[in-house]
């Protein structure tokens, strides 16, 4: 996004004039210079006074040169005076902060969460304006969604930045130390597995057609579902609702028990009305997925179906050429895997928007997609991983390729996304952790208008994963991600949790001894500036000492032996 300042100043100074007591002098329209000052594509006007003397013209260019760094919040810094507050002129010149704070506020909206930071350590007006900023919340539920449980809705601005900060310091634990649970259990091959972080909660099922229920804490098994009847190969779930799919075609599902601490009683209740099954598919279904209002379905019959949550019936079919494989869907669309292609629609109309023909090498299996739904990544039977940017023109959806990762040397069946890691299970046994979070742009500028928010990289192989995690034999059919756990079923007939909790708290002690350290420094360099500072006496003393020095008449040990040597 960049911000324009309008030719019609009069405008802006009747809309954003700031209260009174804040303490900023209004300049009047005609006394501003029509200049127009250019810092990381934000557009900041030249708001000192214009005069028409040489003299001051001068002193408006060497304003202006100090604007036009090429960091903005260098520049921001550049203009204000660490020891002074905000509101005070220093030799005539203005700060940023001499703008009125809805101005302020827009030019902030522009910065991504790095910048932001920074701004917040020029002075103690900025820090208070970018602490307090509604952007905080917006960078939160661009990156994780909305954190459903965990946040009341209530919760202020500057609660929010401190949120944010604590759950991008989680998302770096991926990289230390870890524990790992093996959950026993099911009597056959694992095919689904899935995590509901919110409550705690793990469901898993596969070949033995059990849905079981696991707490996520301690690892212990919940609860279990009587025999489906089939395998199943897909389970989903909220806080209130609870689907599982199978070969035979049925969507099977569980509403939520009012008060009931695991949320779902799978064994079944005396109240009928909390298990529902419902008919459609003509074949296997091999994905689910859940939002506030409806119930997404794939499967080899060709198809996705669209459910209604409160009727239980079926709205939308969506046909495609081959078996699906996998779906992930987001606000009004839902991108599928069909054979080797990736189909994107749109689910209001029921109509495609686009196809990304033979994204690999053999059948497309999993999907995964970022919370802003910008960001699709596809795995294949060709043991590859891609990474797209679907960019809505408003007449046109195209999805651009930006990336590409060979970490497995087998098919990769599954794919989970929590910012800024994807994880991939595959055939051969291993999972993949790979950051995407270099790979994109951060600034919200680009937000609203055709502009990648991606660093394009020609859909080329970037780098290996940052981490590849060992411990099943072969056959990974599913993973998924939380905040510090990922999980995962395969094969065996175990599932196995990989627990960086541990790495989070060995990470808060080494933040700690860090700030004590830094600390420490920044007192003996005050100590060291205070001494120094307070005057020339001890420099004066030194001089005297050395010039009054006399040498040492005694020869040295080393000057005795070898005289006595020779």
């Amino acid at each position: 996004m960049e911000f324009e300042c309008p030719q019609n100043s009069t405008e802006i100074s009747q809309n954003l004039i700031p209260n009174p007591g804040i303490g900023i002098d209004i300049v009047e329209p005609n006394q501003l210079s029509p200049k127009t000052i250019y810092t990381e594509g934000i557009e900041i006007p030249d708001l000192v006074p214009n005069t028409n003397t040489e003299s001051g013209k001068g002193e408006n260019l060497k304003r202006a040169s100090k604007f036009r760094s090429k960091k903005g919040i260098k520049a921001l810094g550049s203009l204000n005076q660490s020891s002074l507050p905000g509101d005070v002129a220093f030799d005539g010149r203005r700060s940023i902060t001499d703008l009125p704070p809805a101005l302020i506020s827009e030019i902030l909206n522009c910065l991504d969460p790095k910048d932001l930071g920074i701004v917040s350590c020029v002075n103690t007006i900025l820090h208070e304006l970018s602490t307090e900023h509604h952007a905080w919340k917006g960078f939160y539920f661009e990156r994780w969604g909305l954190p459903a449980a965990l946040v009341a809705p209530d919760t202020d601005d500057k609660r929010w930045k401190e949120i944010f900060v604590e759950r991008e310091f989680r998302s770096k634990t991926f990289m230390g130390r870890y524990s790992m649970d093996v959950l026993h259990g099911h009597t056959e091959a694992v095919r689904t597995v899935f995590l509901l972080a919110s409550a705690k909660l793990i469901f898993t099922s596969g070949y033995d057609s059990v849905v079981k229920m696991w707490d996520m804490e301690n690892g212990l098994s919940i609860s279990s579902s009587r025999p489906l009847g089939c395998t199943i190969r897909a389970v989903a779930a909220d806080r209130k609702l609870l689907v599982a799919g199978g070969t035979d075609g049925f969507i099977h599902c569980w509403r939520a028990v009012e008060g009931l601490p695991h949320l779902f009683e799978l064994k079944g209740s005396q109240n009928q009305n909390n298990e529902v099954r419902l008919w459609g598919h003509e074949g296997p279904i091999t994905s689910l997925a859940l939002d506030l209002t409806r119930i997404y379905s794939g499967s080899w019959d060709t198809s996705v179906r669209v459910w209604d949550r409160l009727s239980m019936k079926c709205t939308m079919v969506l046909r495609h050429s081959d078996w699906v494989w996998g779906f992930v869907p987001h606000d009004t669309t839902v991108a599928s895997a069909s054979g080797s292609d990736v189909y994107i629609w749109d689910t209001i109309s029921g109509t495609l928007l686009t196809i990304v023909h033979n994204a690999h090498v053999g059948n497309t299996y999993a999907l995964a997609r970022s919370h802003t739904g910008d960001f699709l990544f596809t795995g294949g039977e060709d043991g590859t991983i891609h990474m797209y940017e679907i960019i809505n023109g408003g007449i046109e959806t195209e999805a651009w390729q930006i990336a590409a990762w060979a970490p497995h040397s087998g098919p990769v069946y599954s794919l989970a996304f929590e910012f800024p890691w994807l994880v991939s299970a595959s055939n051969d046994g291993k999972l993949a952790l790979i950051d995407v979070k270099k790979l994109l742009r951060t600034s919200k500028r680009a937000i609203g208008k055709r502009v990648s928010k991606a660093k394009h990289l020609n859909g080329g192989i970037v780098e290996p994963p940052q981490r590849m995690l060992h411990g099943f034999k072969s056959n990974l059919f599913s993973v998924d991600i939380g905040a510090d756990r990922i999980i995962c079923g395969g094969e065996e007939g175990v599932v196995r949790i990989w627990n960086f909790t541990e790495a989070l708290e060995i990470e808060r002690r080494a933040r700690a001894l860090r700030g004590m350290r830094l600390e420490n420094r920044m007192r003996r360099r005050k100590v060291q500036t205070e001494l120094s500072s307070k005057g020339g006496r001890s420099d004066q003393c030194s001089v005297a000492a050395k010039n009054s020095s006399v040498s040492c008449i005694w020869p040295n040990k080393r000057g005795m032996s070898g005289k006595l040597k020779a």
